[in-house]
């Protein structure tokens, strides 16, 4: 089930939200946007509902900050606001808001918008995952996503042949914690970092295979893996056959 941080500084708000998404989502509720950076430090967030009109930080500031965090920039954000006028509406999108919903609104848009941004986000990490050839950055929403993906990306290549990739030296690589990694990977791929370095080394494999100029245990060294059982195993399990079966899959020219 997947966790939408609800921000708004009426409660009675708050409590209309909780009612209609609470048996659909794991819910956090924040009264304003100080509390709501406390949640998004500590808990994987996939999606973000704020009003704009609030005291301290607005809705608008909010979500230029979280847009422009690469710790964060990833969760698709939806803007409430009782302002009816179109530059408001543009204002919005201009600071990274994936969609503006005006008040008052019906209970269906909001379910309808909500399941769509995550369907969408969830299409391109299963696409990701299953695709032997597709680069990490399809899953990029943002400029600052896609360099934090292709620095990511480079670190795990560089060091493709270590079995033992070591997430904290990762981690540090990134300018993160270890928990703050963990977290933006897994949110944003749905993956752990370690299922990650999984892929990419599979993904290579798929490459070196396609080549044809490598024996299989070969290939499964070259990408780091000291078994060749196991390179087998994982190679079947994302890829829905083995890594013979998918040479003999590629078209001959």
């Amino acid at each position: 089930m997947e966790t939408i941080l609800l921000i708004d500084d009426n409660s009675d708000m708050l409590d209309f939200l909780s009612v209609i998404l609470g048996d659909y989502y794991n819910l956090h509720l924040a009264l304003n946007a100080e509390v709501a950076q406390n949640i998004l430090d500590k808990e994987i967030i996939h999606l973000i509902v704020s009003d704009i009109m609030m005291p301290g930080i607005d809705g608008l500031e909010l979500c230029k900050l979280i847009k422009s965090n690469v710790e964060y920039c990833h969760i698709p954000i939806i803007l409430l606001t009782s302002k009816n006028t179109y530059s408001s509406h543009i204002e919005g999108l201009e600071v990274g808001a994936d969609a503006y919903i005006q008040k008052p609104f019906s209970s269906e848009l909001l379910q309808v918008q909500i399941t769509n941004l995550l369907k969408n986000r969830s299409k391109i990490k299963e696409h990701f995952s299953s695709s032997p050839f597709e680069d990490v950055r399809v899953m990029a929403h943002s400029k600052t996503d896609e360099v934090f993906l292709k620095k990511l990306d480079k670190y795990i290549k560089d060091n493709i042949k270590n079995p033992n990739i070591d997430i904290d030296t990762l981690a540090e690589h990134m300018f993160m914690s270890r928990t703050t990694l963990y977290r933006k990977v897994k949110s944003i791929s749905s993956l752990s970092p370690k299922e990650l370095i999984d892929i990419t080394r599979l993904k290579m494999a798929a490459g070196l295979i396609a080549e044809n100029e490598y024996a299989i245990y070969e290939i499964s060294q070259k990408v780091g893996y000291s078994s060749q059982s196991i390179f087998t195993r994982n190679f079947q399990k994302y890829f829905k056959m083995s890594p013979t079966q998918y040479y003999k899959s590629l078209p001959r020219a």
